[in-house]
């Protein structure tokens, strides 16, 4: 059981900081800010939840088995992520590509003490036997000071630098290589990715955090701490939202950057409306996302939403769609998640055809990357943003990676594509301090 308090907070964004401040000293935390960006199915401004009462890992077959036991047992908030990898939990794949960063494939907590921000309002969930903590952990967050203060001397020492995992020379060869796929009918969209990485190197997961959420100011933003692993994600995009019997995902496909005069930027995001490759793009997901959606619908409740609309991030503008089904309320919520994953935008179509042939081209096994991370709630609901635009970081292997990448379609130009990838890496350069 838990116990229920409501504050009304005057600073909600120094509150925030501070909060997540007071967060760093706990081994296992959840931190989600959606930076305020208005979304029709946002739940809640911000969340952090602390402290572990019970969880579930799993490097295993039967993960999402084993969740949905972990899920119906406990019967409240849990927190946590699915790692691309879990497509060999689904289908007949495998994994065999470098791996620095050696996450779990899955890891779900239920936490001790959530934090729910809506508003002006805190909500404060704590486990029955923590409820004496509350005005004490109040306390102790209000004296945190904010540590991105100290972040241009932080960054002022000399880092070893950021390795490409592919070549450009070797990217063109593997652009090639799929666009022969996609013209020999095999596919007719791949989402392909190369790693970005640093070896060696110690960072300060907060500041590099605070930075690479000044920079983007992301809807699905995440701070997510296992003991000595690290998820820093700006993610503009979310997989998949359960609300009652409504189910919502909200593909990305579609990109063009941003420009500082407002009338050029505002022409370019009208171009990339209207750019018809794309659009193909985005629309090819869209039936992806629709047909995995129609697994578990209700017959004839699949719908479009909004196709391609252009919505604008401080660094980029994204064409974004939104896919709507209803399903039977008996329908089991980690089962839905799984006839969905992994999310078409990550993957390109023919879903399992296409990460064939991501295992051949990429380099790197993805892990996190490409997963997603959000939560359940008691009342059986969900939500799950897609891990992309994100720095991952293995402390104990002193290993720091971000991934990019982009669809490829039979209309893909490999220079363009190769720039977009460029465009993406800018902003985890930047927040690590390149």
């Amino acid at each position: 059981m838990r116990k229920t308090k409501f504050i009304q907070i005057n600073d909600i964004d120094d509150f925030k900081v501070k909060l997540l401040s007071w967060a760093q000293q706990f081994e296992v935390f959840a931190w989600m800010d959606s930076n305020d960006y208005q979304q029709k199915y946002t739940s809640y401004d911000a969340i952090l939840a602390i402290g572990v009462h019970n969880s579930l890992l799993c490097n295993c077959k039967n993960s999402f088995e084993k969740l949905s036991n972990f899920r119906n047992n406990i019967s409240d908030f849990i927190f946590g992520y699915f790692a691309y990898d879990l497509k060999n939990d689904i289908e007949d794949l495998t994994s065999k590509n470098f791996d620095g960063l050696d996450f779990p494939d899955m890891y779900f907590f239920q936490p001790k003490k959530i934090f729910l921000l809506k508003g002006n309002t805190l909500e404060i969930r704590y486990l029955s036997e923590l409820e004496n903590e509350i005005e004490s952990d109040l306390k102790n967050v209000e004296i945190q000071k904010d540590k991105y203060l100290n972040y241009k001397k932080y960054f002022g020492k000399k880092k070893n630098q950021i390795k490409q995992r592919i070549s450009k020379e070797k990217y063109v060869e593997k652009l090639e290589s799929i666009l022969n796929h996609i013209n020999r009918g095999d596919i007719y969209e791949l989402n392909f990715c190369q790693e970005f990485f640093i070896e060696n190197e110690v960072i300060d997961p907060l500041l590099v955090y605070q930075k690479l959420n000044e920079i983007s100011k992301p809807p699905f933003a995440t701070f997510f701490k296992i003991n000595d692993k690290f998820l820093l994600s700006a993610s503009p995009e979310r997989f998949a939202k359960k609300q009652g019997n409504r189910i919502i995902s909200q593909p990305i496909k579609g990109t063009a950057r941003r420009l500082v005069d407002r009338v050029q930027d505002k022409e370019l995001a009208k171009k990339l409306f209207h750019d018809p490759k794309e659009r193909a793009e985005n629309i090819m997901i869209v039936d992806l996302v629709r047909n995995d959606l129609s697994k578990t619908a209700i017959q004839g409740s699949v719908k479009v939403e909004e196709l391609c609309k252009v919505y604008s991030f401080k660094q980029v503008h994204q064409l974004i769609s939104t896919v709507v089904s209803e399903v039977d309320i008996s329908n089991d919520s980690v089962e839905i998640i799984k006839s969905l994953f992994p999310m078409g935008s990550m993957t390109g179509a023919p879903k399992i055809s296409a990460m064939k042939i991501i295992e051949e081209q990429e380099e790197s096994k993805r892990g996190l990357y490409s997963g997603a991370v959000g939560y359940f709630t008691p009342e059986d609901d969900f939500d799950f943003n897609v891990v992309i635009r994100s720095i991952l970081f293995n402390q104990a292997n002193k290993y720091i990676s971000f991934t990019v990448g982009g669809a490829i379609t039979s209309k893909s130009i490999i220079a363009n594509e190769y720039e977009e990838c460029m465009i993406k890496a800018k902003a985890m350069k930047n927040a690590l301090g390149f």
